[in-house]
């Protein structure tokens, strides 16, 4: 760990206290770790030397549902830690608004393959091909939306094969 300063003791104490926190604070973290107030305390406190136990860090991260200091051991090590169900979610919300919007496509191109079969467009076609433009519209909107959503998560991989 040469390529590490004491950042690093900085870096886990304030994930220590941020986790500490999201868990409902001393009291709470002692309780759910079977610990001592004060040894979570000094846990707590940033100059403090004492850090975590790996049991007390996997039970508090099971509780608040968050990987606050594990997340922090890997950043300082150059990775980082994924939520595996967050690229699922994605993936399938963008499938959903494709799927969505060549729907609304084809009922778009159903409704004006009827509406011109008989060579012109009465007031009612018309307003029907409007109605079915202004769905189509909105659902590649949504699409676009979760496109751009997303291009910020990089979380989502690219599966080929």
């Amino acid at each position: 760990m040469s390529h590490l300063s004491n950042a690093w003791f900085h870096r886990l104490k304030a994930a220590q206290r941020d986790l500490i926190k999201m868990c409902g604070g001393i009291a709470r973290a002692a309780e759910l770790t079977s610990t001592s107030t004060s040894h979570v305390g000094r846990w707590n406190q940033a100059k403090d030397t004492d850090l975590m136990p790996i049991n007390a860090i996997i039970i508090l991260e099971a509780d608040c549902g968050q990987p606050i200091v594990t997340s922090a051991m890997a950043e300082l090590n150059g990775f980082r830690v994924e939520d595996p169900e967050r690229a699922v979610k994605t993936t399938t919300s963008i499938m959903s608004s494709l799927s969505d919007a060549v729907q609304e496509a084809g009922a778009l191109f159903a409704t004006g393959a009827a509406a011109a079969a008989d060579g012109k467009f009465s007031p009612a076609e018309l307003t029907s091909l409007e109605r079915a433009a202004s769905t189509l519209t909105a659902k590649v909107g949504d699409l676009r939306n979760t496109l751009a959503a997303a291009q910020v998560d990089d979380t989502l991989r690219t599966v080929v094969g």
